[in-house]
């Protein structure tokens, strides 16, 4: 059973928590966003597919992908012509399944998903400068519960 805080000074803190979450986490995706726009000239997106495709030496599936980075089949699809292009990945016919694309980067593509990596994690170091790591460790850990309890939720709504 749930109780309604509404109106509750737990209840307003709650909403400014969240508020104070979506604020931050648009400031920080915009300034990652400029960071690598300017210091290397490619976008957000291209970067989480390099990154997912990093740990994955044998490539992933397009779908795969898609379904890692929650985005559309189509979105996935642009960003990887656009990373074969600068010749970052290779698309590949999947092992047993001749309609399914298989993604894998290229040395080229390692080589330089190594300094994006470097780079961001640098950027993001240095916006998190003021959290030491009994802060993120607690910021994380809540943020976990938060993730738990909607999987939960979901889960017995049938949604999952």
């Amino acid at each position: 059973m749930r109780i309604s805080l509404s109106g509750s000074s737990l209840s307003k803190k709650r909403r400014d928590l969240w508020d104070r979450l979506l604020r931050a986490a648009k400031q920080i995706e915009n300034e990652l966003r400029e960071h690598l726009r300017r210091e290397f000239g490619t976008t957000l997106p291209r970067f989480d597919v390099l990154s997912a495709l990093s740990s994955a030496s044998e490539g992933l599936r397009m779908s795969d992908l898609s379904r890692h980075l929650m985005v559309s089949n189509g979105n996935i699809t642009g960003i990887v012509e656009r990373l074969v292009k600068d010749g970052h990945v290779e698309r590949m016919a999947s092992d047993g399944d001749g309609r399914a694309t298989q993604v894998v980067m290229t040395g080229e593509g390692r080589a330089f998903f190594s300094r994006l990596e470097h780079s961001y994690q640098a950027r993001l170091d240095e916006l998190f400068t003021d959290v030491n790591y009994d802060d993120a460790d607690g910021i994380i850990l809540r943020l976990a519960r938060v993730d738990s309890y909607l999987k939960e939720t979901k889960n017995e709504n049938g949604n999952g």
